[in-house]
C-alpha cells in the first residue's frame, strides 16, 4: 500500500470529500499501520461484499474495511476514526434484513469487520457458560458448546455465517425465543469498544450482579450506534436428549393459538419451537429454492410446525404429543398432522422453516415487516393486515412467517421486480404497505420489530410509530457516548442523530 504523507486531521464534521484524497490516503497508511496491510481493504471491487447488504438494497462506500485482529487493534482503529472524524460501521456476517451494518455512500466511512476475532476464550461447563470473541460465527460458537456437552441456544437461518458479535448487536430472536428467550436473555457479560477508542470491560461471568446500572445492556440491540462488541459472555444449557416434532395442518392462527395452549398445559417448558408459515409462504420457498424439498402436501392455509425437547435422553416424547394432537384433530382444531419418525424427517421440516429468507428474496421485490403483537391479537393482525394489503395493492403476494409462541409475524408483501424499476413508485409502494402494516401494529398493541431491528430499513417508521419521549432518551444516550454522531451513522434514528 502507498504511504503519502500525514495531514492533520480535519476539525469537527464527518468526512465528505475524495476518498483517493491526501487525507483519505493518509488514514489508509495509518489503519494499515495498526492491522497489517493486508487486513485493510482499500476502495475498489474487492469492497463490494461489504458495502452492499445481504438483499442487495443499500449500497455505500468506505475510505476502507478494516479486519483487527485483537480488541487493542478494535480501540487504536477507533480512536483513529474518532480523532479523523472518520464515520464507523461495524459489521457481523451482514446477514441482516434492515441495513444497519451497511455504510452509507458518504465518503468518509470505515467498515469494522471482526472476522479475525473468532477466538474462544472461555469455556465452563461448571458455571454453563462460555466466552467468545465478537467475529465467531453463531454456529461456531454452538459447536463450541457441544463440545462440551451444553448446548448454546440461539438459532436463526443464517447460523453458518452470522457473527455473534451482529447477533448481540441486533438482538437476534430466532427459534427458541420461547423457550430460552432472544440474545438478550442469553448474555452475561460484554466487552466493548466505546466510540472515543475506549474499552468497556464487563467481560463478568456473574449470574447475579446488582452494582448499579446494568451498562450491558445499552449495547445489546442498539444495532453498534454506541459501541462495538469484541467479546461476550455467553449462558449455556444442557443440551436436548430428547426430542419429538411434528407439522400440522391448520385453517387458521386461532387454531395454532389453541394447540399452544393445550401443549403449554400438557408438556410445560418441554414446548421447544412453535413455528407458523402461510401456504404462500411454502409456495414461494417450493418455486424458487431447488435444493429444498417439501415435505408434506400443500391443503391447508398454514402449517405449524411444533417441538418438544428435553434434556433426560431416553423420554419419550412422541407419546405425549401425538396424544395432544390427537385430540386437537377430534377437536377440529387441525386437518392433519405429521409426526417426524427419524432425524432426517425433522431436518427436512425444519429446512423449509429456515429457508424463508432465501425463498422470499428470489421471489421477488420483498417488503418484509418484524411485527410482534399479544398472543391473543395475533389472529386478528393476520387477518386484518392481509385483507387491507390485498385490497390497497392487489398485485402484491402476502405471505407469514414467525415466532408464533412469542407474538413475532412476519408479513411479507411480495412484488413482482418489473414493477419496481422507477425508484420512486417503488418507494411510494413500500411506504403504502408499511403504513397498512404498523397501522395494524399499534392497533393490536404491538411494536414494529421484535428481531430485525431498525437499521436504514426501518428509521422513519420508527419515528412515526414511537413515542416521543422514547426518541428523546434514546438520543440523549446516543449523544452521551457519541457526541460526534460517528459510530454507524444513519441508523435507527437517521442523519444527524447525535
Amino acid at each position: 500500500m502507498r504511504t503519502l504523507r500525514h495531514s492533520p486531521p480535519p476539525a469537527s464534521a464527518v468526512h465528505e470529500g475524495d476518498p483517493m484524497s491526501d487525507s483519505f490516503q493518509d488514514a489508509l497508511a495509518g489503519l494499515a499501520a495498526i492491522v497489517g496491510d493486508k487486513h485493510v481493504i482499500a476502495p475498489g471491487p474487492d469492497q463490494e461484499p461489504y458495502v452492499v447488504d445481504w438483499r442487495g438494497r443499500y449500497h455505500g462506500r468506505a475510505v476502507a474495511v478494516v479486519k483487527p485482529g485483537s480488541t487493542a487493534e478494535v480501540a487504536a482503529v477507533v480512536k483513529l476514526c474518532a480523532a479523523r472524524r472518520l464515520a464507523i460501521v461495524p459489521q457481523g456476517g451482514n446477514t441482516g434484513m434492515c441495513g444497519a451494518a451497511t455504510p452509507d455512500d458518504r465518503a468518509g466511512n470505515v467498515v469494522i469487520r471482526l472476522d479475525r476475532m473468532r477466538a474462544v476464550r472461555d469455556v465452563s461447563p461448571l458455571a454453563n457458560t462460555i466466552t467468545v470473541e465478537a467475529g465467531c460465527i453463531l454456529a461456531e460458537v454452538q459447536n463450541a458448546a457441544r463440545d462440551v456437552d451444553r448446548h448454546f441456544p440461539l438459532s436463526l437461518g443464517a447460523e453458518g455465517s452470522c457473527q455473534i458479535g451482529g447477533n448481540i448487536s441486533t438482538n437476534a430472536g430466532g427459534t427458541a425465543v420461547l423457550r430460552y428467550g432472544p440474545t438478550r436473555d442469553l448474555v452475561l457479560g460484554l466487552e466493548v469498544v466505546l466510540p472515543d477508542g475506549r474499552i468497556f470491560n464487563g467481560l463478568r461471568a456473574l449470574r447475579k450482579d446488582n452494582t448499579g446500572y446494568a451498562l450491558k445492556q445499552l449495547f445489546i440491540g442498539a444495532e453498534g450506534t454506541l459501541g462495538i462488541v469484541t467479546a461476550a459472555v455467553l449462558k449455556l444449557f444442557a443440551p436436548p436428549r430428547s426430542s419429538a416434532l411434528a407439522l400440522l395442518k391448520l385453517q387458521g392462527v386461532e387454531q395454532a393459538l389453541e394447540i399452544m395452549q393445550r401443549l403449554r398445559g400438557t408438556v410445560g417448558d418441554r414446548l421447544g419451537s412453535l413455528e407458523i408459515m402461510s401456504r404462500s409462504q411454502i409456495e414461494a420457498i417450493a418455486a424458487t429454492v431447488p435444493h429444498v424439498t417439501i415435505p408434506f402436501e400443500l391443503t391447508t392455509p398454514w402449517y405449524l410446525i411444533v417441538e418438544l425437547t428435553d434434556t433426560l435422553p431416553g423420554i419419550d416424547l412422541d407419546e405425549p404429543l401425538a396424544t395432544v394432537l390427537a385430540a386437537a384433530m377430534e377437536a377440529k382444531l387441525a386437518e392433519d398432522a405429521i409426526l417426524a419418525t427419524n432425524l432426517a424427517q425433522a431436518k427436512a421440516i425444519w429446512a423449509v422453516r429456515h429457508s424463508v429468507s432465501e425463498g422470499n428474496k428470489r421471489s421477488g421485490y420483498v417488503v418484509s415487516h418484524d411485527s410482534v403483537v399479544p398472543l391473543e391479537r395475533q389472529a386478528a393482525f393476520v387477518t386484518n393486515v392481509e385483507a387491507r394489503i390485498n385490497a390497497a395493492v392487489p398485485h402484491a403476494r402476502v405471505a407469514m412467517h414467525g415466532h408464533i409462541g412469542d407474538g413475532n409475524i412476519h408479513v411479507i408483501a411480495l412484488i413482482d421486480r418489473a414493477r419496481c424499476q422507477d425508484p420512486a413508485v417503488t418507494a411510494a409502494l413500500v411506504a403504502q404497505i408499511n403504513e397498512i402494516v404498523d397501522d395494524e401494529t399499534a392497533a393490536q398493541g404491538g411494536a414494529i420489530s421484535a428481531e430485525h431491528g431498525i437499521g436504514i430499513t426501518n428509521r422513519g417508521r420508527l419515528a412515526r410509530v414511537t413515542d416521543p419521549l422514547d426518541i428523546d432518551l434514546m438520543r440523549d444516550i446516543k449523544r452521551l457516548l457519541d457526541p460526534h454522531g460517528l459510530m454507524n451513522p444513519g441508523k435507527i434514528f437517521g442523519t444527524g442523530a447525535a
